[in-house]
């Protein structure tokens, strides 16, 4: 007899965790649209469309399933930001599944996760990105983290952001394992890196992955922390930095940092795979690139 794994009870709470954070993020965003100083363009507003999983077996009576709702705004503040939920389940491919664990002998696997990244108009307010997740295949986990990419990141004020940034996901990452910080810092140190650049993508935070502890409902809380730890820091540094003026040489500064995230993404990032892998909405698993970019 199969012992259920404790991730399947995880499930439902898993996901509806998932979606009430997109619905607290967005409010939060939306109240620093409210609070710009600006009055050449009404605050922006989040857009919802939802999508479903379309995979091969819906022509054949499969139970590949689920789908998901991208929340997109363009704002006065956050020139672009997204914020993704999505729960889907299926096969994975032949090809795929052999890279997944607990996929290779069986190929069935459910997924949860929420999914943001931010670009700003302002040069002065960093770029962030945030996701957390559960995979279950014969296995079960849970991964995430977030990072900040300001555009100037020598800068004293990045390096402050960045500082506040870091304290608050160590405090969050110190009361379950004092392990756990410098552990996940390093690793997201090491994943988001560009090889062709030798260069991080900006700087840092935490990264996690097959976070399978012998405590599953406590590996959730953590990543419940990771979550709420992100929802009270961005937004403060966010408003710190937001009414601050910049020139155009700055701004031209930040579409030339951009084109690192776009590097990144489209090379390396091991999420934007997974969603072309799984069937995922094209316009949803490529929301993290930004609108305006330049390269030298």
């Amino acid at each position: 007899m199969v012992t259920p794994l404790p991730h399947h009870a995880l499930q439902e709470p898993a996901r509806v965790w998932f979606e009430a954070l997109r619905t607290r993020i967005c409010a939060a965003f939306e109240a620093i649209e409210d609070e710009a100083d600006t009055a050449d363009a009404p605050p922006g507003r989040f857009h919802a469309k939802r999508w479903r999983r379309l995979s091969e077996s819906d022509a054949n009576g499969g139970d590949d399933g689920g789908g998901g709702e991208m929340r997109l705004m363009h704002g006065r503040v956050f020139e672009k930001v997204g914020v993704n939920v999505s729960t889907v389940w299926g096969e994975f491919s032949p090809d795929f599944a052999a890279q997944i664990p607990g996929a290779a002998a069986d190929r069935r696997f459910w997924a949860s996760g929420i999914s943001l990244v931010a670009h700003m108009r302002s040069p002065h307010v960093p770029a962030v990105h945030m996701n957390t997740r559960l995979i279950v295949t014969t296995e079960g986990w849970f991964a995430g983290g977030a990072d900040i990419t300001p555009a100037a990141p020598e800068s004293a004020a990045a390096k402050a952001d960045a500082a506040a940034f870091h304290d608050r996901l160590r405090a969050a990452c110190d009361a379950f394992d004092p392990d756990y910080y410098p552990r996940f810092k390093d690793w997201c140190d090491r994943y988001f890196y560009l090889p062709h650049r030798g260069e991080r993508r900006g700087l840092g935070g935490i990264f996690y992955d097959h976070l399978r502890s012998d405590d599953a409902a406590r590996d959730f809380a953590f990543t419940r922390a990771v979550g709420e730890a992100f929802l009270d820091i961005y937004p403060a540094i966010v408003r710190r930095r937001m009414h601050a003026s910049w020139t155009p040489s700055e701004r031209e500064h930040l579409l030339i940092r951009r084109g690192r995230y776009v590097e990144f993404n489209l090379l390396y990032d091991r999420g934007t795979l997974f969603g072309l892998k799984t069937g995922g909405n094209i316009e949803a698993i490529l929301m993290s690139l930004p609108p305006e970019v330049r390269w030298p």
